[in-house]
């Protein structure tokens, strides 16, 4: 069984016991969050739009933490122009605990 969740923007897909790292959330490592499941396959099939309209991902934060450093360099030739910055994006890890329709 697995599901297709929403957060932040993008979709993941998550079966139970996963640990997925999604956008960061505010919450506490150890809280209980939900999701709002997009599509669920099971034994039966799978089901999409209104028959997952109640369907729920309930996860466990594990961490909040930020992602390898990515380097961003800009230069213009011939011009002296030079520009390098760093960036860290934040996301929090979730153990996704139950998968209900």
């Amino acid at each position: 069984m697995y599901a297709i969740i929403e957060n932040g923007n993008k979709q993941y897909k998550v079966s139970e016991g996963d640990v997925v790292r999604v956008e960061k959330l505010n919450a506490e490592v150890g809280a209980t969050v939900e999701f709002n499941a997009v599509l669920v396959s099971t034994d039966d099939g799978i089901k999409v739009g209104a028959d997952v309209a109640g369907a729920k991902v309930s996860a466990t934060v594990e961490a909040q933490d930020k992602f390898k450093k990515v380097i961003v360099f800009k230069y213009k030739a011939k011009k002296n122009e030079r520009k390098k910055q760093g960036h860290r994006q934040p996301f929090t890890a979730v153990k996704i605990e139950k998968i209900t329709l």
